[in-house]
């Protein structure tokens, strides 16, 4: 294939090449995709420098996988591993913050503040299983809306689906979320009194 071929080639068969070590074909997914990947780091990082790094470390991980297994939507898996990326960067850096908890007393001392970051720690937990338990598509959109900050419209571009049924998929995973977070606090809160 020559370039304008592989410009105009599906993603499908640019990593079925890539993964014979094609460099043309990893150059020309560099090229559709860095975009998309240096914009989801940098909305996150708000750093020029780190979220090229980002985009960089995503690039350089699609190269050397190989043919691991099949991606099936490649703007979906380059917005995750971003993510994942940019979380590294974070726990790195030490910049993860804790969700404020508004009219909660000041922890006096140590224990409390250890007990807290505990329960904290558990109910991120709980609410990523829960997430992780979604239907594959719900799972994706809540987390292409959420995590990547990106819009219904451009989901729905990435998936190939309408608008309307990433509104609907999302209006069915906050539902689901609001209903069993609401038991997850409860239980955490009785564990709370307990301590």
């Amino acid at each position: 294939m020559y370039t304008d071929d592989l410009d105009s080639a599906d993603d499908s068969v640019l990593l079925a090449r890539l993964s014979e070590g094609d460099k043309p074909a990893f150059d020309t997914l560099y090229n559709r995709y860095w975009k998309l990947v240096f914009d989801s780091a940098f909305k996150r990082l708000s750093d020029l420098e780190k979220a090229q790094d980002v985009a960089q470390d995503v690039f350089v991980q699609l190269w050397t996988r190989g043919n691991k297994s099949i991606i099936e939507n490649l703007p979906a898996y380059l917005l995750v591993a971003s993510r994942n990326a940019v979380f590294k960067v974070m726990e790195k850096e030490a910049r993860l913050v804790a969700v404020p908890v508004e009219n909660t007393p000041e922890l006096e001392s140590p224990f409390d503040r250890a007990d807290a970051a505990i329960l904290h720690k558990e109910f991120l937990e709980s609410f990523n299983k829960l997430v992780d338990a979604l239907p594959a598509q719900q799972r994706l959109i809540f987390k292409m809306r959420f995590e990547e900050d990106l819009s219904s419209q451009k989901i729905a571009e990435i998936l190939n689906i309408s608008p309307k049924t990433v509104r609907n998929q999302l209006g069915k995973v906050l539902s689901a979320l609001r209903q069993n977070m609401l038991v997850i606090n409860v239980v955490l809160i009785a564990y709370s009194f307990r301590l």
